[in-house]
């Protein structure tokens, strides 16, 4: 929580290698918001429909969650980077492929491959940052919390930017930028020393054993299939111009990295994490009710007002992750997010067959309730979500390697 008062002075005083990875983890997270402002116009050029088009959030985040239990077993063994390089590499490749689609199901599946390497890289990023920062890990994670803001940000404006001339670019210009970060990790990042035990497929999953590790990743769960309802589906309830669009999601980006890096240390400080995340959990949920219900401008609004909540709830869920267990912090986070990236798979497919099967509100009313049943499992597992903040710190600060949260 103090990290932007310990980390504020040494935060630019970093090497390059430390420049270079946290630049190419602001184009890793741009990757994510990147085809929210051209979904319409993905759907009309393959002749597609919204839920066909939605499936590339969910061929994304399905891999996503199947690959954090293979990036430590791979980063231990190989080493941080080469698991970045190989990481960018799946990106350049993949995210070149799908601007040459020539249908919705070629798009899906590159998509997919996309996502695997955005999760060999995000999921060693911080840790990569951390073994090579000046100035203590308070400041690199500060840097690296930055540069997710950053990228959830600009994704949406880079899409609509280039998405305007033709919805194949967007993807050509996420190729071209990795490539870019590839070659600066080459050149600037020298390897970082491998991890004095390997880890195991299973151990993520032994992780989820701990009680309040479980509680954790249940909520976000919840909490993740609210937030990728707003991400992929609202573009189609808002029905913009890519630079509309584009520029609605740059201003709920711009909120969820000023709420997620300076407003949410502020409220745990004041208020506690868990009274902060579930007051979050139900302004959450009203705005997604107010949003599926209110007219066209009260949906732009609460589209952007989301990203204040979400920036909160995900630093919120990110601490509780690293600290509520006594599992290495690698090995907790990347059972927590194997769960809860399956709800972010899910609220792409489903939201537009709510549709679909009911009405235009119904997906809000959907989201609404599963925010809040993240907020009943932090009532309910309270006692579990409390930990021992000061042993747990003491511990972890002796660990070799640092966990990630990926937006």
């Amino acid at each position: 929580m103090d990290a932007l008062d310990a980390g504020a002075g040494s935060l630019l005083r970093q090497p390059k290698a430390v420049w270079a990875t946290a630049g190419a983890s602001v184009v890793a997270f741009m990757g994510i918001g990147l085809v929210d402002p051209i979904l319409p116009s993905i759907a009309q050029g393959l002749d597609a429909t919204a839920g066909q088009v939605s499936l590339l959030f969910t061929s994304y985040f399905l891999i996503t969650a199947f690959a954090m239990l293979i990036t430590g077993w791979v980063s231990s063994r190989i080493g941080g980077r080469r698991t970045l390089l190989l990481g960018l590499a799946f990106v350049v490749v993949f995210a070149g492929l799908a601007g040459t689609s020539g249908s919705v199901a070629e798009l899906v599946g590159f998509r997919a491959g996309w996502g695997l390497g955005n999760a060999l890289f995000v999921s060693t990023a911080l840790a990569v940052i951390v073994g090579a920062a000046a100035g203590g890990s308070a400041a690199a994670i500060l840097l690296y919390e930055s540069a997710l803001g950053l990228g959830m940000a600009c994704g949406p404006l880079l899409g609509a930017l280039l998405g305007d001339a033709s919805w194949r670019y967007p993807f050509f210009g996420t190729a071209f930028l990795m490539a870019v970060g590839f070659l600066c990790i080459t050149v600037f990042l020298k390897e970082q020393p491998k991890p004095a035990r390997k880890t195991s497929l299973l151990d993520p999953v032994k992780a989820l054993g701990h009680g309040g590790l479980a509680s954790a990743a249940a909520s976000a769960f919840f909490y993740n299939y609210t937030f990728f309802t707003v991400l992929a589906f609202t573009p189609f309830v808002l029905n913009m111009t890519p630079y509309k669009s584009g520029a609605v999601f740059f201003a709920w980006g711009v909120l969820l990295a000023v709420f997620s890096v300076i407003v949410a240390p502020r409220l745990q400080a004041r208020f506690g994490s868990l009274k902060v995340l579930g007051g979050s959990l139900v302004l959450l949920a009203a705005d997604v009710l107010v949003l599926g219900y209110g007219s066209h401008t009260t949906a732009i609004v609460c589209t952007i007002l989301s990203g204040a909540f979400i920036g909160v709830n995900n630093t919120v869920y990110t601490e509780l992750a690293l600290d509520v267990s006594d599992a290495p912090r690698p090995v907790a986070s990347a059972g927590y997010n194997f769960v809860r990236w399956f709800a972010a798979a899910a609220a792409p497919y489903f939201a537009p067959r709510i549709e679909e099967w009911t009405d235009i509100h119904m997906p809000f009313v959907v989201a609404a309730v599963t925010a809040l049943a993240g907020a009943a499992v932090v009532v309910v597992r309270r006692t579990a979500l409390t930990h021992e903040v000061e042993e747990l710190e003491s511990k972890h600060a002796t660990e070799d390697g640092v966990a990630v949260f990926v937006n």
